[in-house]
């Protein structure tokens, strides 16, 4: 059992997990039914496991596509906030604006294998530190569909008003990883390199 109190000194820890219906690979698949339940509850209910996530939001965009991870955040009294759909840096912002916290783990809904323990990991590690950012994707040596990401408030503001590409828009933490000059960053890896694998879901192969 991990001592909260110990490990986070009255830091809040906030999860933000974006979503939306529009992939141009899969449509609709953060919905997708496994096992009698959506891939995105399924991957809420493990990031759940996690002892040092105090609040978990569920990030989609203003667009009608979107109504359904609304109408199902609704209806599972899940947090959910709105925002840009292509600026998805902007959404995490105004996001984190709204549930205001210290640190943001930010992930996205295609990962339904996710592993708390790994998120807490990471957690620790960045407040160890006391990082701007700390990810195990940096170096990667987990398998694709365990990545995880924290980033200071601070970070993701400063990320938020010195990002002008689009790719730093679409992509969150682009601007972070592409500039060290300007961020403290951590990188967490495995005991043993298992990137190989592949557990995200990009595609219906990945579904099924």
């Amino acid at each position: 059992m991990i001592n909260k109190k110990k490990v986070k000194d009255n830091n809040k820890v906030v999860a933000i997990l974006q979503a939306r219906m529009t992939s141009s690979r899969l449509p609709g698949k953060v919905l997708k039914p496994i096992l009698g339940q959506s891939m995105l509850a399924l991957q809420i209910e493990r990031t759940k496991y996690s002892q040092l996530i105090d609040e978990l939001i569920v990030a989609t965009s203003t667009e009608d596509s979107d109504q359904p991870i609304q109408d199902w955040c609704n209806k599972n009294k899940v947090k959910c906030f709105r925002g840009n759909l292509n600026n998805v840096l902007e959404r995490y912002f105004q996001a984190a604006k709204q549930y205001p916290s210290e640190h943001i783990v930010r992930m996205t809904a295609d990962c339904p294998l996710i592993d708390s323990s790994i998120i807490d990991e990471v957690i620790k590690l960045h407040l160890r530190e006391k990082n701007d950012y700390t990810s195990n994707c940096i170096e990667p040596t987990f398998p694709d569909g365990l990545d995880v990401e924290v980033m200071t408030q601070k970070a993701l503001k400063k990320s938020s008003e010195l990002s002008n590409k689009s790719s730093e828009k679409e992509h969150v933490t682009l601007h972070i990883r592409n500039h060290p000059e300007l961020y403290k960053i951590g990188s967490f890896k495995n005991d043993v390199n298992i990137q190989d694998k592949r557990w995200t879901v990009d595609y219906i192969e990945d579904f099924n």
